[in-house]
């Protein structure tokens, strides 16, 4: 275990942000890249209906549970650099919300009337995504500490042993519940391994907890935490209704559709996030010119993305998705409008998460707040009513409009707010 952790941690001589760049970009990388082998992985060793049984409790509903225990925390952690609150603090609150996220699983499965196959399958997926949002509280504390390199390894290892561990399992018994306990067991190792021993061999991490502060912490990040669940909401409403409205398989095929919009936001992510720091300052200082010229340049630069997706998407798209998914070839030779509509409504999620950030940076929460509670509000009413309308092709034509609708609430709220600022610029 100490050669471990010395190997984890590395020498001090080496250059830091080298080291954080890297690994961070790896660990990210396989983080995303491990949803859509398992997805796959399931659906051709275990079956079209286990394939959609394990992309709802992947890519959804855990995620979603994900969320909950998350409590969009870790922007408030990573930037505390002042220690308003201690690493104890944080994680005794990220317990309780990992506590309630478990809780909130386990009455979904048995609000749900699943068979016990299913049932079994979704908690457990619950499970994995609370170990991985515990996981999370000591990978930014990493990065606070100046050593985001260990949140990149941590991220890294922890993925590749539990992912290896449920391919493993799925090939050799073809059982997709014991391959998920499988995984489970194999993601609190590599959280035994990767996260808790090794942050006690950072100095200066302080594990006290201070009477009220968990309440306190848990107040600032209220807001916060229910924006991240709406946002959620909305962005998974139509696999909810595919879940809610059809077959297990559909779901799969829906799951196989939706995968490229992953790609896409991870993409539009690495284009937006290095220029936050610069729009930021051209807020702060008055350079409306540049922070407009910066939003419309990032713009630029995710419409050439979304293009080139589409043109790719129309020829070559479904071809690709029929190797990677054999078993599902039959199906999806009839969703090529809905892999365009679910590409379409990916380009429009980059577009809102662009106005998403500059409307962080003009400190406008309560507004994202609003604008997402009105678009879930939208999602709730329709997601099933689209689905059960048009099936697999209603979904994604709901999911389109819903990033369009988001998109067009924080763009005219953002355009709103940079007009205000040049009308008071204009009369001092």
């Amino acid at each position: 275990m100490e050669v471990l952790s010395r190997l984890l941690i590395g020498r001090e001589s080496e250059n830091p942000e080298k080291r954080n760049v890297i690994w961070n970009m790896i660990g990210s990388f396989l983080y995303a890249f491990a949803s859509m082998v398992l997805t796959i992985a399931v659906v051709q060793i275990a079956g079209e209906d286990a394939g959609g049984i394990f992309t709802f409790a992947f890519t959804t509903f855990g995620q979603h549970m994900f969320m909950a225990a998350y409590f969009g925390i870790r922007p408030f952690q990573i930037t505390d650099m002042g220690n308003r609150y201690s690493f104890g603090e944080y994680l005794g609150l990220r317990l309780l919300t990992c506590a309630g996220a478990l809780g909130v699983g386990l009455v979904y499965v048995f609000w749900n009337a699943y068979t016990l196959t299913k049932a079994a399958t979704v908690f457990l997926m619950v499970v994995y995504k609370v170990i991985d949002a515990l996981a999370d509280t000591y990978e930014a504390e990493f990065q606070r500490q100046g050593k985001l390199y260990l949140t990149g390894k941590s991220n890294a290892f922890r993925t590749l042993l539990s992912v290896t561990v449920f391919l493993t399992a799925l090939t050799a018994t073809k059982a997709l519940v014991f391959s998920c306990v499988s995984a489970v067991l194999a993601q609190v190792l590599g959280f035994l391994l990767f996260d808790a021993w090794l942050i006690r061999k950072l100095p200066g991490v302080d594990w006290s907890v201070r009477k009220g502060k968990k309440w306190a912490l848990l107040r600032d990040n209220t807001l916060l935490f229910f924006s991240v669940i709406l946002d959620f909401y909305v962005f998974s409403a139509s696999k909810y209704a595919i879940e809610a409205c059809m077959q297990d398989k559909d779901m799969a095929v829906y799951g196989a559709i939706f995968m490229p919009t992953s790609v896409i936001n991870l993409a539009a992510g690495f284009v937006i996030r290095p220029y936050l720091t610069r729009l930021s300052l051209g807020w702060e200082r008055g350079e409306l010119k540049k922070f407009t010229h910066t939003i419309l340049g990032l713009a630029a630069v995710i419409t050439g993305l979304a293009l080139f997706a589409v043109v790719g998407a129309w020829f070559l798209g479904i071809p690709v998705l029929g190797r990677l998914y054999p078993k599902l070839r039959y199906a999806l030779l009839e969703c090529r409008p809905a892999l365009l509509f679910i590409i379409l409504g990916g380009a429009f999620n980059a577009y809102m998460n662009l106005f998403y950030y500059s409307l962080i940076i003009m400190k406008k929460q309560r507004l994202i707040f609003a604008g997402y509670g009105f678009v879930a509000a939208l999602a709730l009413l329709f997601a099933n009513r689209f689905v059960k309308w048009g099936g697999i092709f209603g979904g994604a034509l709901v999911y389109l409009a819903l990033m369009a609708a988001l998109t067009a609430v924080f763009g005219s709220v953002t355009l709103m707010f940079v007009q205000k600022k040049r009308r008071e610029a204009d009369i001092l």
